[in-house]
């Protein structure tokens, strides 16, 4: 079976995902247990965290992770689903000598497919304060040329830092149009900008923005419902699947450890249910 007869179903239906009655919302996932809780729980897509993967295998998040372990996961996670897996895949792994290299973007873009994914978050945040608006349209460029070298209609959701990096106080929304508008001709087909939960800001956005604009969300932030109506086409929440995970293994561990209580032991999974999950399909 080719890459296209293989992906090509799933590309189109993570495509139409995105312009359904109601936002696209992506419960991040790092491992293959997290993934079959995710679609256990009714996901119509999966996503994997760039921070999440990074810290369950021991690295920090921000390109410290190396692209071999990276993709293995990925292949996992792709492997335990017939849903439709889209990537985090930071800057796009390409520095393994230091410099940025098509050749290396390539070379990831490529083991995107070979795992079975078809989508990728693809971000500007590679250079201080963030990549040039042009250098990041260019290599938008050749992830698009590189997944229609392999037959996949990847969907590219171009990540823009403006915001999330507090380095633009005065230009974030000017500077996010106009990268937005770049990124967009280069091939991307949507636009995510974490770092904003002002529904007044998003739905500005949302009306200049010539694509589905995916919006972070977490605690405090405004529900799907009225994200959805400020414009927002999908919805994400990052790391922050992680992060409730972890705290709980801290609970866990600080009662246990602790004054020898297991409270925090309350709700959990049965071990027939855990083993259930990779039962399925």
């Amino acid at each position: 079976m080719t890459t296209q007869s293989r992906l090509g179903p799933l590309a189109a239906a993570f495509h139409a995902l995105h312009d359904g009655p109601a936002p696209l919302v992506l419960v991040n996932v790092w491992d293959v247990a997290s993934a079959r809780l995710v679609e256990e729980a009714g996901a119509t897509a999966l996503a994997t965290s760039s921070s999440a993967l990074s810290w369950s295998l021991g690295f920090p998040d921000g390109n410290h992770l190396p692209r071999e372990l990276a993709m293995a996961a990925l292949g996992r996670i792709a492997a335990s689903t017939a849903l439709p897996v889209t990537a985090d895949i930071e800057t796009g792994y390409a520095r393994a000598s230091g410099a940025f290299d098509d050749a290396e973007l390539q070379e990831t873009i490529r083991s995107v497919l070979a795992a079975g994914a078809v989508g990728v978050n693809f971000e500007d945040s590679g250079d201080d304060p963030l990549t040039d608006v042009d250098e990041q349209a260019r290599r938008i460029a050749v992830v698009r040329r590189t997944a229609e070298e392999g037959g996949v209609d990847l969907f590219i959701n171009a990540r823009i830092d403006t915001y999330l990096s507090g380095r633009f106080p005065e230009t974030a929304f000017p500077e996010t149009l106009q990268r937005a508008e770049a990124y967009l001709a280069a091939g991307a087909n949507g636009i995510f900008v974490p770092g904003v939960q002002d529904l007044h800001l998003l739905h500005d956005l949302s009306r200049r923005i010539a694509a589905p604009l995916n919006a972070l969300a977490g605690l405090g932030a405004p529900s799907v419902g009225e994200l959805h109506d400020a414009g927002v086409r999908r919805v994400s929440i990052g790391g922050n699947t992680a992060k409730a995970a972890y705290a709980t293994v801290s609970r866990v561990a600080d009662d246990v450890l602790g004054d020898g209580n297991w409270s925090e032991l309350a709700g959990a999974r049965s071990h027939e249910a855990m083993d259930g999950l990779f039962r399925k399909g």
